[in-house]
């Protein structure tokens, strides 16, 4: 299967989803997506399962496809996230994996302070010596890469596998913010430096000094993109039962 034709099909279903413009209980068919797109009935099936997997449809036979409430979707899914990003819930979603990121990212540096491997602590290290050359020099893309990378290593680092797990939800806000013009052309000097400062402190051994620096790259966070947010409602999603 082409992936092209597969991505076509997934974007075009799940971006209509979460913008709205395919409301929650609406039915889709799948011969109706077949000759909207011009594709075949394999490309939609799969392209059904990752909405599926995503808490964005159920497909039913003799029915076909249901569009599933925002409370059933998976807020960490990648796809969700990019969808969201691209949408009016843009601020809303920001906003939410920002507090994330707020919550648990001083607490992995302070943990992969205490257990991290020595291979941890010397990529951390070198990413932190790259991010500073690529932020200096104005190379956005290389910065980029690397600070996704940065942190989800100090995620992993701490030992925690749900930490660990929520680096590709992070990496696609950062992917976001930097496709939207929400990062700044230069890193700043400052944020390069407690990138630094975490690598430093996690290589030392000291949960103080790691989780101190790592709160101080949140905040600036939180600084840099509040005004996204600011104005914004709050989701407030009934569990699902």
């Amino acid at each position: 299967m082409p992936i092209s034709l597969h991505q076509q099909a997934v974007d075009h279903l799940g971006s209509r989803i979460i913008d709205g413009s395919v409301l929650p209980g609406e039915v889709v068919l799948a011969s109706e997506l077949e000759d909207e797109l011009g594709v075949s009935r394999s490309v939609i099936r799969e392209a059904v399962r990752v909405l599926a997997s995503a808490g964005l449809v159920v497909s039913t036979k003799r029915v076909g496809i249901k569009v599933q409430p925002a409370e059933h979707w998976n807020p960490f899914d990648p796809l969700v996230i990019r969808w969201r990003l691209a949408s009016e819930g843009q601020g809303a979603q920001l906003r939410s994996l920002t507090e994330l990121r707020v919550a648990v990212e001083p607490m992995a540096a302070e943990l992969a302070a205490e257990h991290a491997p020595a291979e941890f602590c010397a990529e951390l290290l070198n990413l932190a010596a790259q991010m500073r050359h690529a932020g200096r020099e104005g190379d956005l893309e290389s910065f980029l890469e690397l600070d996704i990378r940065f942190h989800a290593l100090v995620l992993a680092a701490s030992g925690n596998e749900m930490f660990a797990n929520l680096a590709h939800p992070i990496g696609e806000t950062l992917r976001g913010r930097t496709e939207l013009g929400l990062m700044p052309e230069h890193p700043h000097e400052e944020a390069l430096a407690w990138h630094q400062g975490v690598a430093d402190a996690i290589s030392a051994h000291d949960p103080k000094r790691a989780r101190e620096s790592m709160e101080l790259i949140m905040r600036r966070t939180v600084l840099e993109i509040y005004e996204v947010w600011a104005h914004k409602p709050r989701l407030f999603p009934r569990p699902v039962r």
